[in-house]
């Protein structure tokens, strides 16, 4: 049961509470007030979309909270909406909670009918759910759809497979060419840079090498050797010195010159005049192998060792592929197989429980003014759901009237006819587990005499649960038990929807807009009179 609701910051509605009564509550108003609204929050807050556009212009986040009594536990939900992000957070009695787990309590907390309800009656898709919904066992339901989306899942990786198998099969003899290419040359990362940096370095200590050469010949050359000539300029100054002693200090200069050009020619023997040439031109190899391999390919020496890994992967998966089908296609057989006798058991229980469901439908129509021959047929029909397998399809069919052919209901039923048939489906779903029944405006395109007897319907399933409705009818507004009245208002230049509840008077009041004209009031204290006795 729903005790209270609160909506704040939601499209039109500023800040809003609503306490209801655990038997009917009757939402009134003229049409765009924003009834529909109310109970699409309750909608939002069991796991449903709302775009972050309906937050309130100005405010940050949009809340909605709602506190049910279940198994005589309270149980308080919230949901916000961030405007700026669209994104929501649920929480269950104060705690983070997901949306998936919201999402299990909704069929034990409210059931919501509408007129969209009545659209899905026309979808003949939406007729087996139907049926399901009713199945004393839904196990076997909930274990077909698990393992038909398994099989579908390995249908489109067998495809998937297959596709991607004939295109790189197609290219494997290329790859494979592209791979040998690779394996001849061997790259390594970075190796193109090292070798780079080898090179300049030996470079570098072959010119040094070829300078202390330079530096030797001049020094020892048999043509001019400077140290030959140097002893030779060195006696001649000897002589000279003996002859005359002024010229004496010359020869000590000779001395320290000759000390520095036999230290200097030491020093450039320990530094040595070979170049490694052999290394230089296995390193040039080595480059213009390299270069050849990048030229051919086309790529650079780090894209050629992704692309490497890349063909590794592409022919390791040709190699595994035949071998993914055969594991996929055996998985497929074994969940066929289950698939079939789950089928096979669910066909048996619906067809089983479509006799019983049959008979209280039709029972319940009748009482809400479909005539006493009032026929209802579930068609099964043969239709694969899966290659190979086969399921029972159900469509319905009735005969609203005698002396007519069973017909399909999505063909023929009017809209008043929807209504008061999802009104019946719903009073018999909601005798499974008693939650809060919200109708909008399931009354339309009824009245009269059938517009009393849908209420006297509504009457007794609110005698041992709560309902909501929304209704334009005085005729059932007039049983509430709790009556809501929602308007909207222009306050300070801002628009807003209130909702509040109506004192005796106050219902009167708004019955007597309902039914309208001169008598409005009169009649409308006699419908409230007659409701209550």
């Amino acid at each position: 049961m729903l005790e209270l609701l609160r909506i704040k910051n939601l499209a039109l509605i500023d800040d809003m509470e609503l306490e209801f009564h655990p038997g009917l509550n009757v939402l009134t108003g003229e049409s765009g007030a924003g009834k529909s609204f109310i109970l699409r929050a309750l909608d939002f807050i069991m796991g449903e979309k709302i775009k972050a556009s309906l937050v309130r212009p100005g405010r940050d986040k949009a809340l909605v909270e709602a506190m049910f009594i279940l198994d005589d536990q309270e149980l308080v939900l919230r949901r916000e909406l961030i405007a700026e992000s669209g994104r929501s957070r649920f929480y269950l009695n104060d705690c983070l909670s997901s949306q998936d787990k919201v999402q299990t309590l909704r069929d034990k907390l409210l059931i919501h009918t509408s007129q969209h309800g009545q659209q899905k009656l026309l979808k003949p898709g939406f007729h087996g759910l139907i049926l399901d919904s009713f199945l004393p066992d839904k196990r076997f339901a909930e274990k077909r759809n698990k393992i038909l989306g398994e099989l579908n899942s390995i249908l489109a990786e067998k495809k998937s497979t297959k596709e991607k198998l004939s295109t790189l099969t197609e290219k494997r003899e290329y790859l494979e060419f592209q791979r040998a290419q690779i394996d001849k040359v061997k790259p390594r990362s970075g190796e193109e840079e090292e070798l780079l940096e080898k090179r300049d370095e030996i470079k570098t200590k072959s010119q040094l090498a070829e300078s202390v050469q330079k530096s030797l010949d001049i020094l020892h050359s048999p043509e001019i050797s400077l140290m030959d000539s140097f002893y030779e300029f060195k006696r001649n100054l000897q002589l000279l010195a003996e002859s005359d002693p002024s010229l004496s200090h010359l020869t000590q200069d000779v001395e320290n010159f000759q000390a520095w050009l036999e230290e200097t020619d030491r020093t450039l023997r320990s530094v040595g005049t070979g170049a490694d040439t052999h290394e230089l031109e296995s390193i040039e190899s080595r480059l213009w192998q390299l270069a050849q391999l990048r030229r051919k390919l086309n790529r650079s020496l780090e894209d050629i060792l992704l692309f490497q890994q890349e063909i590794d992967d592409t022919i390791s998966f040709v190699d595994q592929g035949e071998l993914t089908l055969k594991q996929l296609s055996k998985q497929e057989e074994i969940l066929k197989k289950q698939l079939l006798e789950t089928v096979e058991r669910l066909d048996a229980m619906r067809s089983e429980q479509a006799k019983t469901l049959k008979v209280k439908l039709e029972n319940e129509l009748r009482f809400l003014g479909f005539s006493e021959h009032i026929s209802i047929e579930f068609d099964f029909s043969p239709d694969e759901i899966y290659p190979g397998i086969m399921e029972n399809k159900l469509r319905l069919l009735w005969v609203p009237n005698p002396g007519q052919p069973p017909q399909p209901l999505d063909k023929i039923a009017s809209g008043g006819e929807l209504s008061r048939f999802l009104l019946a489906l719903v009073g018999l779903k909601s005798e499974q587990s008693l939650p809060t029944l919200l109708f909008d405006e399931v009354d339309a395109g009824i009245g009269g005499t059938i517009l009393n007897q849908v209420g006297q319907r509504i009457q007794d399933l609110a005698k041992d649960r709560q309902v909501i409705l929304i209704t334009h009818w005085a005729q059932l507004a007039c049983l509430a038990q709790k009556h809501f009245l929602v308007q909207k208002n222009v306050i300070d230049q801002e628009t807003y929807t209130l909702c509040s509840s109506l004192s005796r008077q106050q219902s009167r009041n708004e019955l007597a807009r309902m039914v309208g004209g001169d008598k409005g009031l009169e009649l409308a204290v006699g419908l409230k009179n007659e409701s209550q006795n």
